[in-house]
């Protein structure tokens, strides 16, 4: 197996080059679960053998090899958080994250080179590999996604961040046989790798050409009236709905979609009210050191839960046997612990990538020129900063675990910046009304502020309503920053309403949210606080569209500080040379800290997520972050049940 030449991956990764050996395995020894073996045996399905690529990627299991069967039982909470699927079932990128996330390695690609300056990257895919209706995965389908979704101006309005060139065009895809094909950039893209490997990054992976072009108009002239004969407006949002490739959660929707995933969707969330079943693909193109093709479970099966207490009461109960998310706060950490006796479950450990366990976000690009021009006032977001009183939140909150923080890199990192994660700390209502008053002296009759218009500042912060922790944290600093005169609310909705007003939409005061990255990999790849590089930049979306497409009418030019941040950071992804990423990084870092575009609450401490006594073969502990994305980097299809 041939990995990124040695020079670029060492830049590209910051990782010394391990390459484990990998078994060759004759037909014989190759085996199966015992229900492909029988639908093999009734002529059914080929014999496995014929389903596996002739180079299998090898999968080493964590404590042994497994056994087959049996259903792993997780949750969802609300009808749109489709995020656990794809942390679960919907990690198979070109290449990705080692479990440790010290860098990448080669996954539906058998191998991968870089020429000396990065700017030319040569994927081999594997031969004889199959989608899940057994048709074959070649680099027609690559070309497919190239040529007819990604440079197709009505599927994709923008190419996705691995693929943008610096001048904001995208990457050529050049085929060279059935499973060789190349990315070629403009100019050295040193982080290629490490950001085709990031969550839902590449989606290259991700298109069967022999599925999807009856929906597209290139290659079926009557899509349009097949998209309206199901009352949709065109063959574009036909297109999207099938392939999830432009709305990531539909593709956990579309149970006749082909997939590489090691299970298939064959019970979409909708399709019950209960529960979404994901069973396991024949196709499956890995194998663990003994040669059984993998996963070994059979399925996975997503209760959707009402609300947060409905899914902590299955937890208790024993229902389920994996989770870190939504219930694993610490406040409830007690009664998770004494509950595991009863729930035949215990813990395990998440080590947090995020920069704040609580990052507010004030929209620095509001349409509303008042309050646009107040938020992006330096000294107001200062005084709101110094009207909380972090030590209380964390202790009623967090449980007393935690220290106050900014959003910033972890003090053990060597980005470290302890003015950006220090300052304006401290909890002081007599310097944060002093700041106040001399941007907005006034008051009406209750004593809120009265902005330059004369009409009462409110500040509504739109939050995911089962982030409970957010909405645990406002029940204290909403009062603390009505004792400033700052007329603050709260707004709980549905993730996938927030989904559509905030993550989409620019028409909101502010957010709060948590992930991003806090060092390393995360760091330089997710520093969405730091500036606002992506549409994950709640606080500026009109500054992250300017840098992403100047031209678009929903562009915000961006102060100089900040554009000299866009500068560095195009540097930064040139370069191969992983002292000098540290360097540019460390400037970005500093202008971030001298701008201070959010304010939070504590640097998180690790998290925790249960696991039933039964499952076998998963970590103790991993990274927690959308990015890596837990616990898919740590392989689920080399868990098996007891």
């Amino acid at each position: 197996m041939t990995l990124i030449s040695r020079r670029a991956f060492l830049a590209a990764t910051g990782a010394a080059m391990i390459l484990p050996a990998i078994p060759a395995f004759a037909q014989s020894q190759l085996k199966e679960a015992p229900a492909l073996a029988e639908a093999v045996a009734a002529g059914t399905l080929p014999p496995v053998a014929e389903r596996l690529p002739v180079n299998p990627m090898v999968v080493q299991p964590l404590e042994s090899v497994g056994t087959y069967g049996g259903d792993l039982r997780t949750a969802l909470v609300g009808g749109g958080s489709l995020n656990m699927m794809h942390r679960y079932q919907g990690y198979e990128p070109l290449v990705r994250y080692t479990p440790d996330w010290t860098g990448v390695i080669p996954n539906v690609a058998e191998s991968f080179e870089a020429n000396e300056d990065a700017s030319v990257y040569t994927f081999k895919l594997r031969e004889g590999h199959k989608w899940s209706d057994g048709q074959p995965f070649t680099t027609d389908d690559i070309m497919f996604f190239y040529e007819d979704v990604l440079l197709n101006e009505e599927l994709t309005v923008s190419p996705p961040t691995p693929l943008r060139t610096l001048d904001g065009g995208t990457a050529k895809f050049e085929k060279v046989d059935e499973t060789t094909f190349r990315i070629v950039f403009p100019e050295s893209n040193g982080l290629l790798p490490l950001r085709l490997a990031w969550a839902n990054d590449d989606r290259s992976t991700r298109a069967p050409r022999h599925y999807l072009e009856q929906f597209h108009i290139k290659y079926n002239p009557d899509a349009d009236k097949l998209a309206t004969d199901q009352g949709l407006t065109g063959w574009v949002q036909l297109f999207q709905i099938k392939s999830g490739i432009a709305v990531d959660g539909e593709i956990f929707k579309n149970k006749d979609m082909p997939t590489l995933y090691g299970w298939m969707i064959t019970q979409p969330i909708g399709e019950s009210a209960e529960y979404s079943i994901a069973e396991r693909n024949p196709y499956y193109f890995k194998v663990d050191t003994a040669g059984n093709q993998l996963p070994y479970i059979d399925r996975l099966t997503y209760a959707v839960a009402a609300d947060n207490e409905v899914l902590l009461l299955k937890a208790l109960q024993g229902e389920i046997d994996v989770i870190d998310q939504w219930i694993c706060t610490p406040a409830n950490r007690a009664v998770l612990f004494d509950g595991k006796q009863a729930g035949g479950y215990d813990f395990y450990t998440t080590t947090s990538t995020e920069p704040n366990e609580m990052v507010f976000q004030l929209n620095l690009t509001h349409v509303d020129p008042v309050k646009r021009a107040l938020f992006q006032n330096k000294d107001f977001r200062i005084a709101l900063s110094h009207a909380i009183d972090r030590q209380a939140v964390i202790d009623t909150v967090f449980i007393g675990q935690g220290a106050p923080a900014q959003p910033a890199i972890r003090p053990e990192d060597p980005l470290y910046n302890e003015q950006l994660a220090t300052q304006y700390t401290e909890f002081d209502l007599a310097k944060a009304n002093e700041l106040l008053d001399t941007i907005l002296p006034n008051k009406d009759g209750e004593g809120y502020r009265l902005m330059e218009d004369g009409k009462r500042l409110t500040i509504i912060f739109e939050i995911d309503q089962v982030r409970t922790t957010f909405v645990d944290s406002f029940q204290l600093v909403l009062p603390m920053l009505r004792a400033a005169g700052i007329d603050t609310q709260m707004r709980t909705m549905d993730r996938s309403l927030w989904e559509v007003r905030v993550r989409q939409g620019g028409e909101y005061d502010a957010t709060v949210h948590k992930f991003g990255g806090n060092g390393g990999i995360a760091a330089i790849l997710d520093p969405r606080y730091f500036f606002p590089n992506t549409t994950e930049a709640m606080y500026a979306k009109g500054w992250q569209i300017w840098y992403n497409d100047p031209t678009s009418p929903d562009a915000v030019e961006p102060p100089e500080a900040t554009q000299q941040q866009f500068a560095l950071y195009d540097e930064l992804r040139q370069t191969g040379d992983q002292a000098r990423q540290q360097e540019l990084m460390a400037q970005i870092l500093q202008i971030a800290a001298d701008q201070f575009y959010v304010f939070g609450v504590t640097l998180p401490l690790n998290g925790y997520g249960i696991v039933a006594n039964h499952i076998h073969n998963m970590a103790k502990s991993m990274p927690n972050s959308w990015g890596y994305p837990t616990p898919a980097p740590t392989n689920p299809e080399q868990y098996f049940i007891s």
